[in-house]
C-alpha cells in the first residue's frame, strides 16, 4: 500500500466545494473518481481543508492510499488527463503510512483579493471581490489586520450555525498589501489580504476580510477589530466576503 501526498490547484468557480456531496461536482469527488480508474477500486482522498463552493486553491493538499504501481511522473500525467482543466495535480510525493493531509497539517495560508475600482476587469471577476470607490484606506486595514495575530477566540468570525469543539486559533501572520503595479492607478487597485494560522473556522477568513473592508471604508477605526474579537459575537463583525476572492495558498507540515 502506498500513501500519496497530492498537491493540487483548482478554480473553484463551478464546484460545490472540495468535499464530495450528493449533488454537484466537487474536487474531492473528481479526484477520487480519477484515482479509482487506476486503482480498479474505490479510493478515499483526505483533504487538508474543506474549501467552500466558489473558493479556489493554489496549493490544496490531499493524501490517498493506493496499491497501483505507476511511477509518480506517470500518475501526475494520467490524473491530469482524467481531470477537467480547472483542476490540476501539481505534484505527488510518497509519504509514510501514517501521514494524513488534514491531521498532520501545521499551518495554512489563505489569500483574499479585493478589486477596489469603479470598473471590474472581466478577467478578474471570478477571482476577486469587487469593492467600488471610494478608495479603501489600506493603512487602516493593515493596522487592523495585525490585531488578529496571536492566540485568540475567533467565535465572532465564524459562520453562524457551526459548533466546533473550540473557537480558539493561533494566527502567525495577517497582512494587507496593495499590488505593486496598482499603487499609482487612479482607476483601480488590487488589494490582497494574506493570513497564516494553525487552523481556521468556517468562513473565518472571509469574515475577517469583510470586517477589514468596513475599516477601510472608514466606518470603524482599526482598533474596532479587537473589540469584535473580544465580543465573541458574529453580529459585531462585518459581512462575510464573497467566496470568489478567496484562495487556499499553501499547507505546511
Amino acid at each position: 500500500m502506498r500513501n500519496l501526498k497530492l498537491t493540487l490547484a483548482y478554480d473553484g468557480t463551478r464546484f460545490v466545494g472540495w468535499q464530495r456531496q450528493a449533488e454537484g461536482d466537487s474536487v474531492q469527488g473528481l479526484l477520487e473518481d480519477a484515482l479509482a480508474r487506476f486503482e480498479g477500486a474505490p479510493v478515499t482522498v483526505n483533504g487538508a481543508g474543506r474549501t467552500d463552493a466558489g473558493v479556489h486553491a493554489l496549493g490544496q493538499v490531499a493524501n490517498a492510499q493506493v496499491t497501483c504501481a505507476h511511477d509518480i511522473t506517470t500518475l501526475i500525467r494520467a490524473l491530469n488527463a482524467q481531470l477537467p482543466d480547472d483542476v490540476r495535480v501539481r505534484s505527488i510525493e510518497e509519504m509514510p503510512p501514517d501521514f494524513h493531509a488534514r491531521f498532520n497539517a501545521r499551518s495554512k495560508t489563505y489569500r483574499y483579493r479585493i478589486w477596489n475600482g469603479s470598473v471590474m476587469s472581466p478577467f478578474e471577476r471570478a477571482y476577486v471581490w469587487h469593492v467600488p470607490p471610494p478608495s479603501l484606506d489600506t493603512d487602516a486595514m493593515g493596522n487592523a489586520a495585525r490585531l488578529v495575530e496571536g492566540r485568540h477566540d475567533f467565535a465572532a468570525f465564524q459562520a453562524t450555525g457551526t459548533d466546533p469543539h473550540s473557537t480558539e486559533r493561533t494566527i502567525f501572520s495577517s497582512r494587507v498589501v496593495v499590488e505593486p503595479d496598482c499603487r499609482a492607478s487612479r482607476q483601480a487597485r488590487l488589494i490582497t489580504y494574506e493570513i497564516s494560522g494553525d487552523g481556521f473556522l468556517r468562513h473565518m477568513v472571509r469574515t475577517i476580510a469583510g470586517t477589514l473592508v468596513e475599516v477601510g471604508r472608514g466606518r470603524y477605526a482599526s482598533a474596532w477589530i479587537a473589540e469584535v474579537l473580544a465580543s465573541r459575537s458574529r453580529a459585531r463583525a462585518g459581512r462575510t466576503a464573497p467566496a470568489e476572492g478567496l484562495f487556499l495558498v499553501k499547507v505546511d507540515y
